[in-house]
């Protein structure tokens, strides 16, 4: 049994300035999504310009925050923040959901094809790969900030997280979901878009890969206290991933006719 690490949230405090580490997590993703995507630009991997793509970029970001927060609020605890709406704005508290800002990059990657000219999948597959070093970012900031920890457990690195209040060993989960979505996701994903594909099929492994691996990491972590599992003993995470998966699947079949 692990107890812990005693970690600071607030990495720099200048006065009455605070950096938390929660932000820090994701202006690394965010910086890591750029730096990724102007290299496959300048490598000729897509047909997207480094100015669109960069314009893109900044769009996801917004659809990302919006989408995430949004997402959490009313997939997760509509009833909490319609009776504290003032709470919906504080994001260094945490409470992102990878589904609704998955739902904000769709909407922002819709409306920017719309505008310049480009098919939706194609701006998919360029961004697919640029995500996942994201996704680890942010659950090393759950890690950092001791929340979506883990089921109990007698493993020998169970942790006691201060934040659960009943001393019970738990799966470190968000390091699970660190090296199963992010890196893991990272290294399938950057693997598999070195080669030019179909229209579409990046997008779609995408799409399958995290469904699996966040479905498959769902079973080691706590299911929130305010919605407990749901039908079949499945947690809304896992809910959320199955219609990834089958959209994910339906893409890459219609990819393979097209080839």
């Amino acid at each position: 049994m692990i107890n812990f690490p005693q970690i600071d949230p607030i990495a720099i405090k200048l006065g009455p300035l605070e950096v938390h580490w929660y932000g820090l997590m994701y202006l690394i993703g965010f910086g890591s999504a750029w730096l990724l995507g102007r290299w496959r630009v300048k490598q000729k991997l897509t047909r997207v310009t480094l100015v669109d793509f960069e314009d893109l970029i900044f769009m996801c970001m917004i659809g990302v925050v919006l989408g995430g927060r949004l997402g959490y609020v009313f997939l997760y605890k509509p009833a909490y923040y319609l009776s504290n709406p003032l709470e919906i704005f504080y994001l260094w508290q945490g409470g992102m959901s990878f589904h609704g800002g998955l739902l904000g990059v769709l909407a922002m990657m819709a409306l920017f094809a719309k505008r310049r000219d480009y098919k939706f999948l194609e701006l998919g597959d360029l961004m697919a790969p640029l995500i996942p070093l994201g996704l680890a970012a942010g659950r090393m900031g759950n890690f950092i900030n001791g929340e979506l920890w883990g089921r109990p457990t007698n493993l020998a690195w169970g942790m006691v997280f201060p934040g659960s209040a009943d001393g019970i060993a738990r799966h470190p989960s968000q390091l699970y979901q660190f090296g199963l979505e992010g890196l893991t996701l990272f290294v399938l994903i950057w693997w598999f878009a070195r080669l030019a594909r179909p229209t579409g099929q990046v997008s779609a492994v995408f799409l399958i890969g995290y469904g699996m691996l966040r479905f498959l990491a769902e079973y080691a972590r706590e299911p929130d206290a305010f919605l407990g599992l749901l039908a079949a003993n499945l947690s809304m995470g896992q809910w959320l991933c199955i219609p990834m998966i089958a959209i994910g699947i339906v893409i890459y079949k219609n990819t393979l006719k097209k080839t």
